[in-house]
């Protein structure tokens, strides 16, 4: 599936939920679903830098597509990261540069995020598109 897709899925997903409330209650139970990081990969060079909470990001490459995890010590950053990781997770890193973050307004978040949240998201897409820089120059080599 294609990331254009997989945000046009959440959107649709998003739509069925009449208040901010709702969206927010989602956003925990993806938080929930979300496979916590192992210890060992919890460390110092994994943090992303910008978040008012701690948000780990891992990335490494499998054939030709990026595999991600990630992890948070807070609820609702920790369902904002996998939004993410569902949307980026097992593609190339080419599609994931050529990406837009539509679906952030699509679905409301940016109306309800406290500013230090919504600069933290920010800082979380920044992360994922610096690991899809990484590995796509790294391949190139």
């Amino acid at each position: 599936m294609s990331i254009q897709e997989i945000q046009n899925e959440i959107v649709d997903e998003f739509s069925f939920f009449e208040n901010w409330e709702e969206r927010y209650e989602h956003l925990i139970e993806l938080g929930k679903s979300l496979k916590p990081l192992p210890e060992e990969k919890k460390s110092a060079d994994k943090v992303i830098k910008g978040c008012q909470s701690t948000v780990w990001l891992d990335a490494k490459m499998q054939e030709d597509k990026l595999v991600f995890e990630a992890d948070s010590d807070a609820i609702l950053p920790k369902g904002l990261a996998a939004l993410l990781v569902r949307i980026y997770n097992h593609q190339n890193p080419k599609d994931i540069l050529n990406s837009n973050t539509d679906f952030i307004e699509q679905i409301g978040l940016q109306e309800f995020l406290s500013p230090t949240r919504a600069n933290g998201l920010l800082a979380m897409i920044k992360q994922f598109k610096f690991y899809a820089i990484a590995f796509q120059a790294k391949n190139k080599n």
